[in-house]
Formats: C-alpha cells, structure tokens, sequence
C-alpha cells in the first residue's frame, strides 16, 4: 500500500521536523537503554537498589581448564548462598550468574563486554592468566572490579585498579620453591618443562629469576604448546641432562601428562611445580605413583590447615558432595571479599567499590588479606609434598 501523503505529494514520514522529531525519540530510548545497563543497577535508574545485586563468574566451563572453572564457580556459589541465607547485602539479595569463556581470551573479552552490558557490579574469575589478561582492559573502562584466580605477573602489568587477585602471584610461588629446592635442599641441578601460555611464561620467568638469584641455570629449559599431548622429544633431551628436579609450569591436566610420560620414560627427578600440581586433576591425569613426592608451592595446601579451612571443607562438602580444593578456597574468599566491602560501602559500585575492596583486611581461607596497589591480597605460599595421594605439608627442615 502506498503511504498516505500531504496534499503537497510528499509523505509526512520525509519532512524535516518529522525526522527531527524520531531522531529525538531514537536518542531518547538509547538513552533509558544505557540506564538500565548501568552497573549495579537492575532497573531504569543507577540509584534505583531495590533489585538483586548482580555478580558475574567467569571461568572455563568447558575444555582442559573446565575443572578450575567448576571449582571456582562452586567456590563463589557457597559464599553467595552462605551471605543469601543470612539476608543478603545490607537487606538486597546477590544474584550469582556463571559465563564459560572456554579458556579463550577472544570469548572472554566478549563476556566482558557482555557483563559491562547487563548490570553486573563485579566478577568473579578467571583462573586462566591469559584470559583475565584479555578482559581486564574492557572491565576497567567499564569501571567493573574483578578478582581473578590467574597468578602470571603479566595480570598486575595491565596496571588495572579494576583487578584484584585472590592469590599471589607466580613470583610468590616461585620464590618459595626455590627456597625450599635450592636453599634448603640444596638441589641445584633443575631442568625446566613449560607451556607457552600466559601462566606457563609467567611461571617460567618468576622460577628462572629466583635460581638466577641464586646462581642457578637450568641445565634444561624445553617450553611446549598450551595443546600439546606428546612430551616424549622435550622429556627425551631432558633426560639425557639427568636432573635432580624437573620443574613443570603448566596448567593441571598438562602437567599431569608430562609427569606421566617422564616417569614412563625412566625419569625420576623430583617433580615440582606451583598450584597445579597440588590438585586432584593433576594427581589422577599423573597417576599416584608418578605424582607421589612432587614438591608443590600453595598457599592452600589441605582442608585441614585450620579451623576456617574445615568448616569450609565441610560446607562444600554438605552443598556438592565433593572434597575442596584450593581453586575453590581462593574463589570462595574472593566472593566474600566482594561481599565484605559491598557491605562496608553501603552497596557502592565501581570506583568507590574498588576502593572498598582494595581497604578491606581479610583474614581469608588462603591467609590475611591485604590488597596492595597492585591488586595483590596474599603475599606468602607454603610448600607440600605429595605423600599418598594426598598434598602434605613439608616436614619442618
């Protein structure tokens, strides 16, 4: 049909004034639009606080890394549930929403722009480096604090006052094997085996910094693809060094394979390594035998470290019918850091929420919080051995 026109022959939907008038509406309803989306808010208004508090996890959900997203998601839920059960936040209850960013740092730059998009005041995640890495920028100009389970160095050269870590950083982790293998043990005959990623580059230049302290040099130093399946050319020219250590900087089911395979190729180094391979994920990709006596740095060696670790092991227990691990230590603490200072600032959201958090003392799971301007809350590991199948702490030298 042909739209009706002025007796001039021109359609009223071509006039100037008429089109003045609908560019005016278009800008109009971008704008209720963008007050809707604004952080912490659940409404058409940002002051408007009378709908949930909504918080994003973001974590593999799916592929190598899916198990440290389940446990951090896991992790976070029993918090949120914990504070939901007791009223919420200053009367409003968290809504807690989980995101699969695949251990891809292209899908976790999109869930970022997703999150910044939806009302979510924080974020919880990743546990991969290289993800968190991604998405940081994104999340700062959206003004969204997140606090992440990643420990390579390259999260806290971002320089975003957005990004908190719930954990050390490889430097921590490191420093203290180094102690512990060079200082202590006096093993200095360390070969290297890590991943091209960000938290295998982040491991291999923290523990080759703190041997070059040392006067150490690795008498081999193989890096390998984040992917990759057969180990058996770098373990070979390992081998032929017959080192007193094999350090491995990957990630769990990685460093699981490799340790099997050096053991199936007659390599019996001391196998150590930083939180990865304190997990179970590593222990049954490795198998008991090729994983028992691997030196580990943690600052969340057991369940049983105190009286806080085993009510929170019980708890996780009871809600999942599993046992607890440090990846779900780190986000449960992380989440109730989130939820501490959302109380303290009287639901305050973005920079005023970031402030919050970076004055929040925490005595956590993992130890004392206390947030530097790096974004670091815990500055101390622990070492364990794996002794039975189980992460135990070293015996006192």
């Amino acid at each position: 049909m042909t739209p009706a026109t002025a007796d001039n022959g021109v359609s009223p939907m071509h006039r100037p004034g008429i089109r003045r008038l609908l560019a005016s509406m278009t800008l109009l309803a971008a704008g209720a639009a963008a007050a809707c989306n604004a952080p912490g808010s659940s409404s058409s208004s940002p002051s408007d606080t009378s709908g949930p508090i909504k918080i994003a996890v973001v974590n593999a959900q799916s592929g190598q890394l899916s198990s440290l997203g389940a446990w951090e998601y896991k992790g976070a839920k029993l918090a949120v549930d914990q504070w939901n059960a007791k009223g919420g936040v200053n009367g409003r209850k968290v809504q807690l929403d989980v995101f699969d960013d695949a251990g891809d740092p292209t899908v976790g730059t999109n869930l970022a722009r997703k999150i910044s998009s939806e009302g979510y005041i924080a974020m919880i995640g990743t546990a991969e480096s290289a993800v968190t890495v991604a998405m940081s920028p994104v999340l700062q100009q959206a003004k969204i604090p997140s606090i992440t389970s990643g420990q390579s160095p390259a999260i806290i050269a971002v320089k975003s006052p957005f990004q908190f870590l719930n954990g050390p950083t490889s430097t921590t982790y490191d420093e203290t094997l180094a102690k512990y293998l060079v200082d202590q043990k006096g093993q200095k005959n360390i070969a290297f085996i890590t991943n091209n990623g960000s938290y295998g580059k982040g491991e291999h230049d923290a523990f080759g910094k703190a041997l070059a302290g040392r006067g150490v040099t690795p008498v081999d130093n193989q890096v390998v693809t984040t992917d990759q399946k057969d180990f058996s050319a770098a373990l070979t020219s390992i081998r032929q060094k017959n080192p007193q250590v094999l350090f491995v900087g990957t990630e769990e089911v990685e460093a699981g394979l490799i340790v099997k395979q050096a053991r199936e190729l007659g390599i019996t180094a001391t196998i150590a390594g930083a939180a990865p391979m304190g997990t179970s994920v590593y222990l049954t990709t490795a198998g008991a035998s090729n994983a028992e006596g691997t030196v580990v740095s943690s600052p969340y060696l057991s369940n049983e470290t105190s009286d806080a670790a085993r009510q929170f092991a019980q708890a996780y227990k009871t809600a999942y019918n599993e046992d607890a691990e440090l990846h779900g230590a780190k986000a449960f603490d992380g989440t109730n850091i989130f939820l501490t200072a959302l109380k303290t600032s009287n639901g305050a959201t973005g920079q005023q929420l970031a402030d919050a958090i970076r004055g929040t003392k925490y005595p956590g799971l993992l130890g004392n919080f206390t947030f530097d301007q790096t974004g670091v809350g815990i500055h101390a590991t622990a070492i364990g051995v794996m002794t039975g199948g189980k992460l135990v702490a070293a015996p006192a030298s």
